[in-house]
């Protein structure tokens, strides 16, 4: 027998079951360490599969979550148009459930046969690019039509195939709602604003109103004197002519007018006439300063000069002040700007008044306010600084001193709106206007506006 047959011969069964006659102790050991790595590989791989099990659970309850969460309608479709799955807000507006929807097309949810038509053309997989915010009626769950903003978008397998689409609306009702609401608080909001501006400008008015009066005081004083003096000329023009009329001698009508200065009343009266002229036009124009001042605002845009209304800001800050107050103003001739005259006044008179409030306690109050042309690449602007002499404003105070109801006096002197309002109006104007204080002392206020060149 070969060597062969005798190897073979070795490796056989002992009087035991099961036991084999030639395997060594090596060999069994491989085997049973080949069992313990194949056992490791599957514990890793259930643990594995556990917490991806685990990842996938939590995903579906995020998602599950998300899709009961949302007020807007939801729809997967196949690219045949038959429904796949729909969120919750699908099941509301439709009356049915979502195992009842599946496998049933979308476009027999259409509350006319005109919308079907049309969603047939625009959820379809060939259709050209994405729909957006397309108004269609659905049927709803009581039978009425409820128009619904629709949108769409393809979805696509990892390799890039077409699977239908997804389709998300919102009802238009709750569109329109939201929006007359947005557009209501808006209206609220601008109406509440103008009352607040109007209330500031009048409170503002009201302190100034001995300036104004002491304004008015010196035209019509003038103009006053000049009736007088007109009064008392046409009396003496009245007798000369009256003697004139009777035909009196040439001697005595000479002495007659040589006694009552006729050539002088002559030479006076077109000075006179011009200075009544004169006088009512500065009234005029004080009292239509007065009532753009205090008119309800308006969207103006009116071509003025900046610093014409500057001018008058001062002087009417100025002569209601009752004491003195020293305003040097240093400008660059004539400003002109854009936008409502009788805004910016309100502007520079509270920041005149502001910078005199500031130095009441100080021995000699004054404010100096300088102006510099400056150019961009864009436009021209001016810069106004106003410069006081009082203590400054505080750190702490300076980033709130444009805030709304913001006032660092006593209760009863301020409302604290001034220069919240005052900078709404700089910033409409296209302007802007900036506070800080000045390492020389005093605070100082910054206006910026665009020239109109």
């Amino acid at each position: 027998m070969s060597d062969t047959g005798n190897r073979a011969e070795d490796i056989g069964h002992t009087g035991h079951p099961g036991e084999l006659v030639g395997v060594g102790e090596d060999m069994w050991m491989e085997v049973i360490h080949k069992m313990d790595e194949v056992y490791s590989d599957l514990l890793q791989y259930e643990v594995a599969l556990e917490e991806k099990n685990a990842k996938l659970e939590e995903s579906q309850q995020f998602i599950f979550s998300v899709l009961t969460a949302m007020s807007d309608i939801l729809v997967v479709i196949g690219r045949d148009g038959s429904i796949e799955d729909v969120n919750p807000a699908f099941e509301q507006i439709t009356g049915r459930r979502t195992e009842d929807l599946r496998g049933t097309s979308i476009f027999d949810l259409f509350g006319t046969e005109e919308a079907r038509d049309e969603a047939r053309k625009l959820f379809s997989p060939l259709s050209d690019g994405e729909v957006r915010d397309r108004e269609l009626p659905l049927r709803g769950n009581d039978g009425q039509l409820v128009p619904v903003s629709f949108n769409c978008r393809p979805r696509f397998s990892v390799v890039g195939k077409s699977l239908g689409l997804v389709v998300t609306g919102r009802p238009i009702g709750e569109l329109q709602k939201a929006y007359h609401q947005l557009r209501q608080a808006h209206e609220d909001l601008k109406l509440t604003q103008q009352q607040l501006l109007h209330s500031e400008k009048m409170a503002s008015l009201g302190r100034l109103v001995a300036g104004v009066a002491h304004e008015l005081n010196n035209p019509i004083s003038f103009i006053l004197g000049n009736v007088h003096a007109l009064r008392r000329y046409a009396g003496r023009l009245e007798e000369y002519l009256g003697a004139v009329h009777e035909g009196g001698a040439v001697d005595h009508l000479a002495e007659l007018r040589q006694r009552l200065r006729i050539d002088r009343i002559l030479d006076d009266l077109n000075p006179l006439i011009d200075g009544t002229i004169e006088g009512a036009e500065r009234t005029r124009q004080i009292v239509d300063g007065l009532k753009r001042f205090s008119a309800v605002d308006r969207d103006e845009q009116q071509h003025f000069d900046l610093t014409e209304v500057l001018e008058r800001s001062v002087r009417w800050v100025c002569q209601a002040a009752r004491k003195s107050f020293d305003v040097v103003i240093d400008l660059p001739g004539p400003l002109p700007v854009v936008g409502s005259p009788g805004q910016m006044q309100q502007v520079l008179m509270n920041l005149v008044q502001n910078a005199f409030d500031a130095t009441r306690e100080v021995e000699t109050p004054r404010l100096e306010i300088t102006g510099v042309r400056q150019q961009s690449d864009e436009e021209d602007l001016i810069e106004l600084r106003f410069h006081d002499n009082g203590s400054g404003i505080a750190p702490g105070n300076l980033p709130h001193v444009f805030d709304p109801f913001f006032t660092t006096k006593p209760v009863g002197q301020g409302t604290g709106l001034g220069l919240s309002i005052s900078y709404g109006i700089v910033e409409h104007h296209g302007g802007r206007l900036q506070a800080r204080t000045d390492p020389r002392g005093g605070a100082v206020f910054v206006l910026t506006m665009p020239l109109d060149t």
